[in-house]
């Protein structure tokens, strides 16, 4: 994996800073060329992810006289929530009857310029997280996004119009910026056909919300009313989006899918998740959980490898890389710990499974847990303490999240239309 130096990633993280407190596009531009310049290289090609994951480009499915509709789904390749989303939407849609083109907005940005910033947040989570905790603070207290949902507009336009061929009929964006370029189209008349964002967290920052969109899609009721606030347009409520392989396991399947991963059969396992990319402070999470005596940890790293030779060193911790199959290692443990709020908490709710949110990722992280612990779907450890209590007392559920209905394509693709606020 490329290493950033400190003074790289110090300059890296203190410039996206910088240009949301300062909120001028001309100040966001130079710094950015000035972190290109500065991070050539590998920087501009890798990207933190699966072992197995093969690229980024476009995803489409050929047309045919059984789909002539088509559907352009939106993504990004930053964690694995926003991507995560984005396939179980392009499965229901292709269960609608619609051939799905999917997109990962990243690569529609000119320049090398989307691996860049996949690569600097990365190292801003790693390096500083405290810093994105920031700039989500200033975003909750400014009244213009300014250059952060003008800039994606003006870079990507070109090629977010190409992605839609002539046959789509919706596009649907599961990131933020995507959909602040998509209202932008909207808003001058280049995009004819409607734009849905759907909300992927149980919490909602400005950038989520932009005026041209024509349908903010929410998983609860908790980030719809926080999307009305910022002045969204018709917000529904669809609930969850996530894989039906998440689901609760019998007994017998339980003790299968510890045979599976070679876990102890009788231990009360917790399984600690920081995302795809292993990030927040696991190791001292780690160190609470194994102090309250109240469960085996059992730890994801993602692509986190300098985590998981830490945490292999540590006597009484069970530790994985990257897993392919997270459905079938939930049904092996009894409970979840986790610390960001985003598609891994929906999926261990998903499966039944109790959750905790604990030592939680500045910015969205806090956000988010206050929304899980608001909604009843997770509780919020706030101290050892509470971890404590909380991993003893958790029992797992059937029907912790209610059922997600489908999205109504015939209806968004068809009434929606764009009409003045």
């Amino acid at each position: 994996m490329p290493r950033l130096s400190a003074p790289y990633a110090a300059l890296a993280c203190s410039g996206l800073v910088a240009a949301l407190l300062l909120d001028s596009l001309v100040v966001g531009t130079l710094i950015v060329l000035a972190v290109g310049l500065l991070l050539v290289g590998p920087w501009l090609t890798w990207s933190p992810g699966s072992p197995n994951d093969g690229g980024s480009d476009a995803e489409s499915e050929p047309e045919s006289e059984f789909a002539l509709e088509r559907v352009l789904i939106v993504s990004a390749s930053i964690g694995a929530g926003h991507d995560g989303a984005a396939a179980e939407i392009a499965r229901e849609a292709r269960a609608a009857g619609y051939a799905v083109d999917q997109v990962d907005f990243l690569d529609l940005l000119p320049l090398r310029l989307g691996p860049l910033m996949r690569a600097a947040y990365h190292c801003q989570m790693r390096v500083a997280p405290s810093t994105w905790g920031w700039a989500l603070e200033r975003l909750q207290h400014q009244s213009d996004d300014g250059w952060a949902s003008t800039l994606p507009t003006r870079l990507a336009r070109r090629r977010v119009l190409d992605a839609c061929g002539p046959r789509t009929r919706v596009v649907v964006s599961t990131y933020p910026l995507a959909s602040q370029a998509l209202s932008g189209l909207r808003i001058d008349g280049s995009l004819a056909i409607p734009a849905i964002t759907y909300l992927t967290d149980m919490s909602v920052h400005p950038l989520w919300v932009a005026p041209g969109i024509d349908a903010h899609i929410a998983l609860h009721e908790i980030p719809a009313t926080a999307a009305r606030a910022l002045g969204a347009r018709r917000v529904e409520v669809l609930g969850p989006k996530v894989s039906p392989r998440f689901r609760p396991a019998a007994a017998t399947e339980q003790m299968r899918a510890r045979l599976t991963f070679a876990l102890p059969q009788e231990a009360r396992l917790a399984l600690v998740v920081a995302g795809s990319w292993g990030v927040g402070d696991i190791a001292a999470t780690v160190h609470d959980l194994m102090t309250t005596g109240a469960a085996t940890p059992v730890v994801v790293c993602g692509s986190n490898t300098a985590l998981r030779r830490a945490l292999a060193a540590r006597p009484g911790v069970l530790s994985f890389g990257w897993v392919d199959d997270m459905p079938e290692l939930m049904r092996a443990c009894d409970l979840v710990i986790q610390n960001a709020g985003g598609l891994t908490s929906l999926e261990s709710l998903a499966s039944g499974l109790p959750l905790i949110t604990y030592r939680t990722l500045p910015g969205h992280g806090e956000m988010n847990a206050e929304a899980l612990e608001l909604a009843g779907w997770s509780a919020w450890a706030r101290d050892v303490e509470d971890l404590s209590s909380l991993v003893r007392s958790a029992t797992c559920t059937t029907s912790a999240v209610p059922e997600s209905p489908h999205f109504p394509w015939h209806r968004l693709t068809g009434q929606l239309a764009l009409t003045p606020a």
